[in-house]
């Protein structure tokens, strides 16, 4: 059986509208969208079926997670009672991609923007199929950008469950963003996102030839998020969502050591230092946070939740944590 450090949730059936108010998407905006969304069948040798959903991303062309169709010797996609067959599949199976030549699908090719451009807190929505009901829409926000072989992996707020695997996360001008891919358990928002750059590169590769017959995966290497030794930002929402905060404060602490100029270890520390009661010494590694990354609401809440220092405490500096 496969080790898995992560608790975490592949994306197989159903999307739901986030709880979060929030204005309504431009309905002709989502019309065009939904119409470049397409269902995943991938029947398992087991039996039953694999189901996610796909983006179409250029003429034919399609995007999903590889953890949907990776089992299948045949792969289906279909929107509006029509289904078509993949001929054709390129994948990245680190980064969890696959993309499937679609001979003869009508589907709009949705305009691929760039996870770089993202802010925190900037909104985006998440368009994805149900197990059968149709496509819905979640409407959230970015919550973090974690830099990731060549990318940055999008974590937001978006709800997002079985089912939405491979469906696209947009920006407010309908560029897609990014491609649903997984969330962890015990977070309201831990829900990520494969970055549009690497879509860009797998379609590129596909241009050139890089294309391969429909067959199972079967020597595939686990994605990043189901690896045994995921990348830190993984590692740290685990011990996060499980009030490690000990083990947490010492990745951090080690993490801001190696990459000082990053906000997200200075958060994380902040935040295990508050956890333990340590009031005086989470304050600077928040305050360094902030001045990183200002639009760190979550930064800004926990510094607000800190007891006020006293007049005697003196500026620890933001390597007061990492030697």
């Amino acid at each position: 059986m496969t080790r898995r450090l992560l608790p975490v949730i592949a994306l197989f059936g159903l999307l739901l509208p986030a709880a979060a108010v929030r204005a309504a998407p431009d309905m002709a905006q989502f019309v065009a969208l939904a119409g470049s969304i397409l269902r995943v069948e991938a029947p398992r040798p087991s039996g039953g079926f694999a189901i996610g959903s796909a983006v179409t991303v250029g003429p034919e062309l399609v995007v999903t997670n590889c953890h949907v169709t990776r089992e299948a010797r045949r792969i289906s996609v279909v929107r509006g009672g029509v289904r078509w067959a993949a001929a054709a599949q390129a994948s990245d199976l680190a980064r969890d991609l696959c993309l499937l030549h679609v001979p003869g699908l009508r589907s709009p090719a949705v305009a691929v923007g760039q996870a770089a451009t993202l802010a925190i807190g900037q909104s985006v929505t998440a368009l994805g199929y149900t197990g059968g009901v149709g496509i819905q829409n979640s409407l959230g926000e970015v919550q973090d950008l974690h830099p990731h072989d060549g990318g940055v992996v999008i974590q937001s707020s978006n709800f997002f469950n079985s089912g939405a695997s491979g469906g696209g996360l947009f920006d407010d001008t309908g560029r897609l963003v990014g491609v649903l891919t997984f969330r962890l358990r015990g977070g309201d928002a831990h829900y990520y996102a494969a970055p549009a750059e690497w879509v860009s590169e797998l379609v590129d590769a596909a241009r050139r030839g890089d294309l391969r017959a429909v067959l199972p995966l079967e020597q595939y290497p686990l994605p990043y998020w189901e690896s045994a030794a995921p990348p830190r930002f993984l590692r740290a929402a685990r011990l996060q969502s499980e009030g490690r905060w000990r083990e947490l404060e010492a990745l951090a602490a080690a993490w801001a050591r190696q990459d000082p100029a990053d906000n997200e270890p200075w958060f994380l520390l902040g935040l295990a230092l508050q956890q333990q009661g340590r009031d005086a010494e989470a304050r600077p590694a928040l305050e360094c946070a902030l001045a990183l990354q200002p639009a760190r609401q979550a930064a800004r809440t926990a510094l607000a939740a800190l007891q006020p220092p006293s007049s005697t405490a003196r500026a620890a500096g933001c390597g007061a944590h990492t030697s």
